[in-house]
């Protein structure tokens, strides 16, 4: 069998429908996305939404579609990778208590597909790293769609490489050491921001190993 080659997904525009033997039913794809992902606040879509806000800010090509395998989250147009993680104190289930607000950091491998496999060694793949806080904590306005709902946390990795505490998660206390909350029309001066720190860390740190 010949090699199969990857799948370039084209965007839907949501009113595709199911069909059978040719024949149009009344089910589209708007549907099953209502069906699928209307609860933005569960953790998992909370997660993807959270990866689109992001995008948004920085002016999310919807031609780039998600990639599921990607070693990081977003992409600017000049290249700088982004990872995005998210949180909240109100979650979707039945709660006790609020949650407590921490969020994973951890070295991670990824797929290779042009080579069929893993790379070596885990790491954190992204030049910064967008930590999203949805901080409202009254069950019965909360609202993921609201922006003024998110506090939102930029750093470049190289601070997280070099954080002391942990290298596997971080708490919104720590984090809140390490860089101040910002909102979400600042989010793209602050990414850029972040972007150049990293670029000048890793800059400095060559030019360290040429010596």
């Amino acid at each position: 069998m010949d090699e199969l080659k990857a799948i370039q997904a084209e965007p839907k525009t949501g009113n595709e429908y199911l069909t059978d033997n040719g024949e149009k039913t009344k089910y589209n794809l708007l549907g099953f996305w209502s069906w699928s992902v209307s609860d933005i606040l569960s953790n998992a879509t909370r997660g993807r939404f959270a990866e689109f806000i992001v995008g948004t800010a920085i002016g999310l090509n919807p031609k780039n579609l998600r990639d599921e395998w990607d070693a990081y989250d977003l992409k600017t147009d000049n290249g700088i990778k982004i990872e995005v993680k998210s949180a909240a104190y109100i979650q979707s289930w039945n709660q006790k208590k609020i949650s407590t607000i921490s969020f994973s950091t951890k070295h991670a491998k990824y797929w290779n597909s042009e080579i069929y496999s893993e790379n070596e060694k885990p790491r954190r793949h992204a030049d910064i790293y967008v930590f999203c806080h949805l901080k409202h904590l009254d069950q019965a306005t909360i609202d993921p769609l609201k922006m003024e709902q998110w506090d939102f946390y930029v750093l470049p990795t190289f601070i997280l490489d070099n954080y002391k505490r942990s290298q596997s998660s971080i708490t919104i206390n720590s984090l809140r050491r390490l860089t101040n909350p910002i909102i979400y029309n600042k989010l793209k001066t602050e990414i850029d921001k972040a972007a150049e720190e990293q670029i000048k860390q890793t800059f400095a740190r060559s030019n360290t190993r040429c010596i």
